[in-house]
């Protein structure tokens, strides 16, 4: 039970029944529809349960295929499952499994179910890759997964024009904050002929200090786009226009911490620079100050939720400077 290649099941779950309920969804019993949603983000939670073991240690690193190579160079759909990844991995699962058990009676009388549940499966799929890649192409293409996902989900009922317009404004802010985390990858490449997270973090020593600096504050910017912090932090108040169950699973729970997540993975390599674990705790700071304020003066539940959720999350980020 605890071989290594089942770990891609915990991705590969979600995806297939997306994959499925886009297809074919419309054609289906919709007990069956919400049922495959939920089947497949339950069984990713019993499998990151199951497979706990296999991250003690250094941690379990598995590829499933060389995605593509050129010369010396190649990128493997490569996964980590450490101590890290194993308790995100676990967390991410269990709430979408309830998240989407909730959905359930939320939006039975929702016509389009299909795409629904399709992008809730997406959006997780997405997430786990973010959570569980050991490539920084890997994770950047999940990091655009869950902001895609975002951007679907939040303006899913977008015969309103607020709602339309709500889930176009994260999508633009967020991908403001994703600009600086490609620099922030495309120079770590150059510097490191690498996109391995663990290589990048190993080799982080020969790295000038002023260098480092500049890549934490780059990646600092990145991941306050997606987990709304200041400056970038204007989107999600206006994201809860979306269906609560996609308020919950996305900004509440799970993508408002891919940022901190990322933080953390890079932190051989951030914690070199005072300068820029500084700036990380001053953001942090600032912005559980801030959104927490703003929660006073708010009149609708969900946007009290939404500035709350800003506030928690500056106290990662504190956490992590």
């Amino acid at each position: 039970m605890s071989s290594p290649n089942l770990l891609f099941l915990i991705l590969l779950l979600p995806l297939a029944c997306a994959v499925v309920n886009m297809l074919f969804g419309r054609f289906l019993p919709r007990g069956l529809v919400t049922g495959l949603a939920v089947a497949g983000v339950a069984i990713s939670a019993w499998l990151s349960f199951k497979l706990w073991p296999l991250a003690a240690g250094e941690g379990t690193r598995v590829t499933l295929y060389t995605w593509f190579e050129s010369g010396d160079f190649s990128v493997p759909v490569e996964l980590l499952y450490d101590n890290l990844a194993a308790p995100m991995t676990l967390m991410v699962t269990a709430v979408a499994t309830l998240i989407h058990l909730y959905a359930v009676g939320y939006m039975a009388h929702e016509k389009d179910a299909p795409r629904f549940f399709a992008l809730l499966n997406l959006f997780v799929f997405a997430m786990l890759l973010i959570v569980l890649a050991d490539n920084l192409l890997l994770l950047f293409l999940g990091w655009e997964g869950v902001g895609f996902c975002s951007y679907a989900l939040i303006g899913f009922w977008y015969s309103e024009e607020k709602n339309a317009l709500a889930g176009r404004k994260a999508f633009l802010v967020t991908r403001a904050g994703d600009v600086f985390l490609l620099i922030a990858l495309m120079w770590l490449f150059a510097l490191t002929g690498s996109l391995s997270l663990s290589e990048i973090n190993a080799a982080a020593s020969t790295l000038a200090p002023a260098v480092i600096t500049v890549l934490g504050i780059l990646v600092l910017l990145g991941a306050c786009g997606k987990s709304a912090q200041l400056p970038l932090m204007t989107w999600l108040a206006d994201a809860m226009a979306g269906p609560t169950p996609v308020s919950a699973l996305i900004h509440a729970a799970t993508m408002v911490t891919a940022g901190v997540y990322l933080l953390c993975r890079l932190f051989p390599l951030i914690s070199l620079s005072p300068l820029a674990m500084a700036a990380i705790a001053a953001v942090g700071a600032v912005t559980a100050l801030y959104a927490a304020t703003c929660a006073l003066a708010q009149r609708e539940i969900k946007r009290v939720l939404a500035y709350s959720t800003m506030s928690q999350v500056g106290y990662m980020f504190m956490a992590v400077g």
